[in-house]
Parts: C-alpha cells; sequence; structure tokens
C-alpha cells in the first residue's frame, strides 16, 4: 500500500476546457502543478486511483486551476470533481531544520516542560500569521497552540512527541 499525501482538492470545473478548480493542501503550488508534474487522483477509494498528468496551471482567486493531459474537455474533467491530488512521499521535498509537513505533525503527542501528556494534536490551522496546532485533550475541551518559539518549545518526529509551553490565557 503506498503512502500518499494530500496536496488538493478538486472542487468543481472551470469554463469549457478542461480546468479543473483546486483548492490546495500545498505550501509549493508551482511545484505540485507544474507542467509535466504527476499527481496521483484519489477517489472514493484507493482502489480508484488515476495518475494525472498536468498540461497547465494558474491561479484564479483563492484557487488552483489546473488541466491535466488527456482531460481537454469540461465533459471528462468532471469525473476528477470530488477527488484529491496526492503526491507519494518519495515525492516531498526536503525541508529545512524547524520545519515540518503537516501530516508529520498531526498526530504527535504534546508534553508540557514537567512532562506531562496533555493531549495529541488532532490538526493544524493555517490563521495568517501563524499557524494554530489544535491538541485534542481526553475530558476537556480541546486547546489551542500557536505554532511559535514561546509555545511550541521542541518536536521530535522519531519519539513522535512535541514538548510545548503553555503560556497564560491559551488554556481558558
Amino acid at each position: 500500500m503506498t503512502a500518499y499525501v494530500n496536496v488538493g482538492k478538486i472542487v468543481n470545473t472551470h469554463g469549457i476546457k478542461g480546468e479543473v478548480r483546486v483548492i490546495s493542501d500545498t505550501d509549493f503550488p508551482e511545484e505540485r502543478y507544474q507542467p509535466g508534474a504527476e499527481l496521483v487522483w484519489l477517489g472514493d477509494s484507493e482502489a480508484n486511483t488515476l495518475t494525472l498528468t498536468v498540461a497547465s496551471h494558474r491561479q484564479h482567486k483563492q484557487f488552483d486551476l489546473v488541466k491535466f493531459e488527456s482531460y481537454p474537455t469540461i465533459n471528462e474533467a468532471e469525473s476528477l470533481v470530488g477527488g484529491t491530488l496526492n503526491v507519494t512521499e518519495a515525492d516531498l521535498a526536503t525541508l529545512d531544520d524547524d520545519t515540518f509537513y503537516w501530516h508529520d505533525i498531526v498526530g504527535l503527542t504534546a508534553y508540557d516542560e514537567a512532562g506531562a501528556e496533555i493531549g495529541q494534536v488532532k490538526e493544524i490551522l493555517s490563521s495568517g500569521a501563524n499557524d494554530v496546532w489544535v491538541i485534542s485533550r481526553h475530558g476537556q475541551k480541546d486547546l489551542l497552540l500557536p505554532y511559535i518559539d514561546d509555545v511550541i518549545k521542541a518536536v521530535d518526529l522519531a519519539e513522535g512527541t512535541i514538548t510545548v509551553h503553555v503560556l497564560e490565557g491559551l488554556d481558558d
């Protein structure tokens, strides 16, 4: 079973020439959607996959408009709507130190500086100024932690943990 990383979701078609509207989940749209790039389209199950080759890419409002080879009209492109665009983990770029892919962070266990378990990272929200890590806690409401140096003290992907400092006012 191949591990895929989601880079976007096809939400609709655009025009009559086979373009699709993509809501991207990638920080590298120029690389992911460059002509000739290959993406794996996943439908409603992993058995329902296609390898698509990008023919063109442009941005329009908040969407990435992507056209794929072998999908020259709206009629062919409609079959792609609702699917996700993915790359394999081998296709991921190497990141700088202290920079992480979201899929590496989600699921890590959060501990405070004293070593007490707080919960698990459930999701990451992109708020503009900085990302916000949502920590799911047992019997309590979720804890929202901004990804800033004063709060996220250490990330250990090998151990599956993060060490955090919960600033006053964050846990109200």
